[in-house]
């Protein structure tokens, strides 16, 4: 029996879980350009945990989506779990971001692959089966007209998520199938955060940092900004 708090803040989506055994109990989520999550993480986990009637010292662990993503964001959702942790003495599970994404679908054939839009024609990917095991790990790449074409030759190829509207403009393939406006939500995070909470798969609180994949460079905030 476990209950977990889950906290999604990778990109534009604040969002919040509270999940008993991987069952989602309550969610609350806000999707904006503008990056709220400063403002509204901690009144998420507040609503969140009352809504789902779970006391907060009766959370048996906190799960935080690990990246790759926004650097701010992560950096947000990252310190809220560590603090939590810490003063609870509860111990910290990482979701990989694009492991969560691909489980938002469900296809019988092909291949699923989560897409986050980085800067100019660069995107976050990873490749998934229709199981969503992992089969090309996830990489910064720039996307051209052959990307992904191999995979689009063998069957449907399922783009999703912020960098899908950069792949629709130059792939041309019948086989992929566009889904630009699916974002990562805690609601996908309970069941792989029970699932590595069970098999004892945590984060050293004291070293955990987010995966950036690639480093950081600072810029100006801006409405639809990857950054």
């Amino acid at each position: 029996m476990a209950t977990i708090l889950n906290l999604e803040t990778a990109t534009t989506n604040c969002s919040v879980s509270v999940a008993k055994n991987g069952t989602l109990l309550a969610l609350k989520e806000h999707n904006s350009a503008n990056y709220s999550h400063s403002e509204q993480l901690h009144h998420f986990i507040k609503t969140t945990l009352e809504e789902a009637r779970v006391a907060i010292e009766n959370l048996d662990g906190i799960a935080v989506s690990k990246g790759p993503g926004s650097y701010t964001g992560l950096r947000i959702g990252v310190s809220a779990a560590k603090g939590l942790c810490f003063s609870l003495d509860l111990p910290l599970i990482s979701v990989p971001t694009l492991e969560s994404m691909a489980h938002q679908i469900k296809i019988n054939e092909g291949v699923i692959i989560p897409v986050l839009d980085a800067r100019r024609m660069e995107v976050y990917s990873c490749v998934f089966d229709q199981n969503h095991k992992m089969t090309r790990e996830t990489r910064a790449e720039i996307v051209s007209a052959g990307s992904f074409l191999e995979l689009a030759q063998k069957g449907s190829v399922y783009i999703i998520g912020s960098g899908a509207a950069k792949c629709e403009e130059l792939f041309n393939h019948p086989n992929f199938k566009y889904d630009h406006d699916l974002v990562p939500s805690a609601a996908e995070m309970c069941l792989l955060s029970h699932r590595k909470f069970e098999h004892g798969d945590l984060e050293d609180l004291a070293y955990f940092e987010p995966f950036y994949l690639k480093d950081f460079i600072l810029k100006g905030k801006r409405t639809g900004s990857s950054i």
